[in-house]
């Protein structure tokens, strides 16, 4: 008996396809986690300052758990030795951490931990049972990828004017931080109506806001090209199924591909034999190293 044989056996198939028991429980927990935990000390931010508290929560704001703060703040950090206003130095301690399992693992802040993009997520789950195979796939396939680029403009105009300004220009325009405050006084309009626009696009797209707008998704995908742990096709086990890029929220054509090095793969791994759609063990597979 060969290796594959025993694979195939200790993960029985049904109907051809590995039951959904096996499949990313781990990763849902994850994110269902870091939701609940952001939510938690949002709220009890908002507690604190009208004179209450959550017990065993810290009592800080988005701002200091939130690691783009620590890459906006980057050059008055260098030129200056400063953070820009509202920034804290957990930020960038938080962004450091980011950046080491960014450059281990992929983006996987943007695929496990970032509530947003659970949410946008959890949206789309509700697009696809109503709209079907029509969901994911409303914008034309030259004008999306081009639209793709758009989180880099992004990036550049939030570091420059933050650079300018010395303030963090981009809370009043983040979908983030409109999530976990639209019940109190902080939040800006302009946030309000992103995140409006965000969950919106969300019933027909899956993640908008990460594929054609977020600055810090926009910097972490730049990660992909050198990461050391790399999603990788098997040429000679693969049988052209299309299941991967059905898979993957990202529209990224997995199966055309050898190393998975596209910009806006999330390290979700929803196209992997393991622990995602592929049903031929060892086929697609999340390895360190890839040619």
């Amino acid at each position: 008996m060969n290796f594959q044989d025993s694979v195939s056996i200790k993960k029985p198939l049904v109907n051809g396809k590995r039951s959904k028991e096996n499949r990313l429980w781990f990763r849902s927990l994850v994110q269902i986690l870091f939701f609940l935990l952001i939510l938690l000390i949002s709220i009890n931010n908002y507690l604190v300052e009208n004179g209450q508290s959550i017990p065993f929560l810290p009592e800080v704001s988005l701002h200091a758990i939130c690691p783009f703060g620590g890459v906006v703040s980057f050059y008055q950090l260098l030129t200056v030795g400063t953070l820009v206003q509202k920034i804290h130095e957990s930020s960038t301690v938080l962004m450091g951490i980011v950046f080491i399992l960014t450059i281990l693992f992929g983006p996987v802040f943007c695929g496990w931990i970032c509530p947003l993009g659970t949410v946008q997520e959890w949206v789309s789950k509700i697009g696809k049972k109503i709209l079907k195979r029509k969901h994911n796939h409303f914008i034309p396939a030259k004008v999306d990828q081009t639209l793709r680029y758009l989180r880099y403009l992004v990036l550049g105009w939030v570091i420059y004017m933050t650079a300018r300004s010395g303030q963090l220009i981009f809370a009043d325009y983040d979908p983030y931080h409109a999530l976990f405050n639209f019940w109190s006084s902080e939040v800006a309009i302009g946030g309000l109506i992103i995140l409006g626009i965000t969950l919106a696009g969300s019933f027909f797209i899956e993640r908008p806001w990460c594929k054609y707008a977020c600055p810090y998704g926009a910097l972490l995908g730049i990660f992909n090209l050198f990461r050391i742990f790399q999603i990788r096709r098997n040429e000679s086990t693969c049988n052209l199924c299309s299941a991967c890029n059905r898979s993957c929220p990202m529209n990224i054509p997995v199966m055309q591909k050898k190393v998975i090095r596209d910009h806006q793969c999330i390290s979700c791994l929803k196209c992997t034999s393991s622990e995602g759609s592929c049903p031929v063990p060892a086929t697609v597979e999340y390895i360190a190293g890839g040619k």
